[in-house]
């Protein structure tokens, strides 16, 4: 006899259809799987036996081929343990073909016949409403990321014999949906923690509102790493579309946490710069997203950044430019959004004491050269803001800190927001002005005629590439937006000027408008 249950496998965070078909015909007992299954896949012919006579059902001694259609593409994972155990009973007459039909089933079976947590069920949830599929039957840890898509019918026994029990009786039980607590970012961190580095604070803010990359860049001790882990808590909150998506990633990569789910806050990622050029873009023989894609939405942060193998950070170009990842195979190519914020942290020189009025710098002019040099001139083109972080002298460390808190400062960072969200209503994929066409920008965008000037005098004068012209443009269209402003003036063009370096042969020395 043969049995046709629909279940669903991934590309990326994308999910497509996957049909189980299973013959029980006689013949020498055998369990055969084609459909360009991977390792993971045909090993589960033994959890499904073991499974299934764990659970009390029948498993004869049939011949018993397995197809996973459509058969051109690789399947991977332990998510088609269910529909092939559901499958075989179809097939062997131990469950009628009817309660199967407009539904699917995913999830990986314990060799007791439990259901265990799988990964991609947000991705195969949307696909299955998309697709108007009646009933989605999955394990139950993944019920709050799945409830996520409120208008699909879930069901999520905890085991293979309950599942069954309710498929002969008609009566499924649905799952109760998952409540999702308000969005949260931090971690009760606050910048009202930070003492001094009021130009720092003000370059974050400015990072925050219009979405821009900072390269952080002073001396040990500074504070540069404190105040990288507070920039979330000045981001806005998760929209509900940017909400699934960073679930979707994090599901996929198998990193999701419960409290991924119910606080929605914006990803924080911060590799070691051992991490290997796989582990920050993503891929491996079996892709995965690497911390580029696992930062989607939200800050990448890289401390001690020049630590970095530099084949690893010129890995981050083409991200940074497109916001996706390709991973190419000789069968497919997997796609993975990398929308992220970047910040980094460096010290000014080998020593970390090129910009410390407080220290005595040893490093030569040649040694400073070959340090900055392993950021590549591409990659610090593509970086917004540069930023120094003085040192903070020891009598100002027994104050208290007289900045603004992340709540006043989040107020008007989405105040911001909402104003490019307006300016940027038409199109499709850009929420802040980091993400804006140049072009479009410099064409649709008052700015004062002396501003114009400032600005291209400034370009001319520091050699400015088009991209880096653009640059300045969009952090200087995100000030005005600080100030409620609609066109750029030469003050607003000024600060973002100052956030461009001079040089990358030397360090930047702290400014009165930096180091403030």
């Amino acid at each position: 006899m043969l049995a046709a249950v629909r279940s669903a496998a991934l590309v990326g965070i994308d999910a497509y259809d996957v049909i189980v078909e299973v013959d029980a015909a006689q013949g020498l007992p055998q369990w055969t799987i084609v459909g360009l299954a991977a390792s993971a896949v045909k090993e589960s012919r033994e959890r499904v036996g073991a499974a299934l006579v764990n659970s009390g059902f029948k498993v004869p001694p049939r011949r018993i081929t397995v197809n996973l259609a459509p058969a051109d593409i690789r399947k991977e994972g332990t998510a088609f343990d269910l529909p092939i155990a559901i499958g075989i009973l179809v097939a062997t007459g131990q469950l009628e073909s009817a309660v199967v039909a407009e539904r699917m089933f995913v999830g990986e079976l314990g060799l007791d016949g439990a259901l265990r947590t799988m990964r991609g069920a947000l991705s195969i949830a949307r696909h299955a409403l998309r697709t108007r599929v009646a009933t989605l039957i999955l394990p139950a840890p993944n019920v709050a990321e799945a409830s996520r898509v409120s208008a699909l019918a879930l069901c999520a026994p905890s085991t293979l014999a309950d599942l069954v029990r309710e498929l002969r009786a008609g009566t499924l039980t649905r799952a109760v949906e998952v409540s999702v607590a308000s969005t949260r970012n931090g971690d009760g961190t606050d910048f009202a923690d930070v003492v001094g580095q009021q130009g720092a604070k003000r370059a974050l803010e400015v990072a925050a509102a219009g979405g821009h990359n900072v390269l952080l860049i002073g001396p040990p001790g500074a504070g540069k790493t404190m105040l990288a882990r507070r920039l979330p808590t000045i981001l806005p909150p998760l929209t509900e579309e940017e909400a699934l998506e960073v679930i979707a990633i994090h599901s996929v990569a198998g990193v999701l946490s419960r409290s991924d789910v119910s606080e929605g806050a914006r990803p924080f990622r911060a590799p070691h710069h051992s991490i290997s050029c796989a582990g920050l873009i993503g891929g491996g023989s079996l892709p995965r997203p690497g911390e580029v894609s696992l930062a989607h939405h939200g800050v990448l942060f890289l401390d001690e950044m020049l630590e970095f193998p530099r084949h690893v950070l010129d890995g981050l170009r083409q991200p940074m430019e497109d916001a996706k990842v390709v991973i190419a195979r000789a069968s497919q190519a997997v796609t993975y959004p990398a929308r992220f914020t970047l910040i980094g942290a460096s010290n000014p020189c080998p020593c970390g004491r090129a910009a410390d009025p407080l220290g005595v710098c040893n490093c030569s002019a040649t040694d400073i050269e070959r340090y900055n040099a392993r950021i590549s001139g591409p990659l610090a083109d593509r970086i917004d803001m540069h930023v120094t972080v003085g040192a903070v002298a020891l009598r100002d460390l027994s104050g208290t800190s007289d900045g603004d808190s992340s709540p006043s400062i989040r107020t008007r960072v989405e105040r911001a927001r909402a104003i490019q969200r307006r300016r940027f209503a038409r199109k499709p994929g850009i929420s802040c002005n980091a993400y804006a066409i140049g072009r479009w920008l410099d064409a649709n965008t008052p700015v004062h005629p002396e501003a114009r000037t400032l600005l291209h005098t400034a370009a001319e004068r520091l050699g400015l590439s088009a991209r880096g012209y653009h640059r300045v443009l969009k952090v200087a269209r995100t000030i005005a937006d600080l100030d409620d402003v609609k066109e750029i003036a030469s003050a607003h063009v000024g600060e973002a000027l100052r956030y461009r370096p001079l040089s990358r042969a030397a360090p930047i020395l702290p400014t009165a408008a930096n180091s403030a």
